[in-house]
């Protein structure tokens, strides 16, 4: 499980949620119980059972009246509770009873018929005057049944037992359908926060002025919201003053620079005055590379159709005579006869002309440019290769395998942004030769 899955705000609220409702629940319900058990109720209940065993010892005769018949439920009720009785009355005011009825019920069953419910209970024991009334319908007819003297519940006990079970069912609903509402109330509620996290993966150094949006953010969150849109909009003024100073270091470094090499060029020939020249070329690179990150970096140019077939042959002829005075041979080699793509032609050929160019210094031997479908440029040559624990790091700024190789560090930085920029991807694989590939892929057009 995940570190953000361990923490999860959401989850934590619905857990305690949930778990304050449930023991809200049980806390009122406890009470409640506690209350019933301590509250005097007074007498004992009997047995609603009593009065379904009552009707269904009726009979019709073939005459028409009301008989008993002995069934096995009235027998096992008067074998444990011999004191039990009943009083039943049908619909055409006949009444049948059986057992002891007290005398306090004897007038009532002629007056059954005007009772539908009762339930009587005795304060004192015996309580043989405990008795209910019910109206029973069965397969012989409806009857109304006035019993006592079965078994007896202790109010309190019968109050707490049904309690119960009208609580269970309230409680189910209770703790379920807020299972179910309350992570969508929940997750209605992050959404906004959701809508800033996936604006806030969609901010990078190439689009600058991008904030979080904080319309719909709950007040809670909008002081951490405010605060990232502040802190974003000090990089953004830092990253302009760092670009403004590149940019004005690298112009002033032109002119001083040209001077100077006019001035060395004047010297009289000698090993001073090549190293001299070649050291200010160095420093004359430099400060183009720079102006170039620059320049993509602010650059608005339109895209347009390129076909990089015919790119790639420019920069394999223009480069050639390089390549041949350093004892190098380039060689160019395409797929199909056209690959197109859009983008800016002069940004695309200065990194192919980078990655021929770092080929020359670093590798010798043989260079191969090929363009293949999909646009795919690779640039290989016969070197040593590159180690692949460098293969990403090389495109840093300023980074160099080896501390005293020439170089300023910044042309596969200067390739890998032209990439970036034309929504592309660079990777380095091992060649075929042996030595180091670097593969260009760009949107086909």
């Amino acid at each position: 499980m995940t570190t953000s899955a361990n923490h999860s705000l959401k989850k934590r609220l619905i857990w305690h949620i949930l778990t304050f409702q449930v023991l809200l629940l049980v806390a009122v319900i406890a009470g409640f119980m506690a209350l019933l058990i301590r509250a005097d109720l007074g007498g004992m209940i009997l047995d609603a059972g009593s009065a379904s065993i009552a009707a269904s010892s009726v009979e019709v005769g073939p005459d028409q009246k009301l008989k008993l018949k002995d069934t096995p439920e009235l027998r096992a009720m008067h074998a444990e509770t011999p004191g039990f009785w009943f009083v039943v009355r049908n619909e055409r005011g006949e009444t049948v009873q059986s057992g002891p009825v007290p005398d306090a019920y004897r007038s009532i069953g002629e007056h059954l018929d005007r009772v539908t419910f009762a339930d009587i209970r005795d304060g004192m024991a015996p309580y043989m005057l405990s008795a209910i009334a019910r109206v029973v319908e069965t397969e012989t007819g409806t009857y109304t049944v006035l019993t006592g003297g079965g078994r007896l519940w202790s109010a309190s006990f019968a109050v707490f037992f049904l309690t119960n079970l009208l609580l269970l069912p309230i409680v189910l609903i209770l703790v379920l359908i807020p299972a179910f509402a309350i992570p969508i109330i929940v997750r209605r509620a992050f959404a906004s926060l959701a809508e800033v996290a996936d604006h806030a993966k969609s901010i990078d150094v190439d689009r600058r002025g991008a904030r979080l949006p904080d319309g719909r953010v709950p007040g809670e969150v909008r002081p951490l919201v405010e605060a990232v849109n502040g802190a974003l909009q000090r990089l953004d003024e830092g990253y302009e003053r760092r670009q403004r100073f590149i940019m004005d270091a690298a112009h002033e470094l032109r002119t001083p620079v040209a001077i100077l090499q006019t001035r060395l060029e004047g010297m009289d020939f000698g090993p001073l005055r090549s190293r001299l020249l070649v050291d200010t070329a160095r420093i004359a690179g430099v400060a183009e590379q720079l102006l170039d990150l620059e320049r993509i970096d602010r650059d608005s140019a339109h895209f347009a159709p390129i076909d990089l077939v015919t790119l790639c042959r420019d920069v394999a002829a223009d480069l050639a005579p390089l390549a041949l005075s350093a004892g190098c041979d380039i060689s160019f080699t395409h797929g199909p006869d056209q690959v197109s793509t859009r983008g800016d032609a002069g940004a695309l050929e200065r990194a192919v002309t980078n990655l021929v160019r770092n080929a020359i210094e670093h590798a010798g031997g043989l260079i191969s440019i090929h363009v293949e479908r999909g646009g795919i440029i690779e640039v290989s040559d016969a070197g040593p290769g590159i180690p692949e624990s460098e293969r990403e790091r090389i495109f840093e700024p300023f980074h160099r395998l080896q501390p005293r190789d020439h170089g300023a560090g910044l042309g596969l930085h200067l390739v890998s942004e032209i990439v970036s920029r034309h929504k592309g991807h660079i990777s380095v694989v091992c060649a075929q030769t042996g030595g180091a590939c670097f593969r260009m892929i760009l949107p086909a057009a």
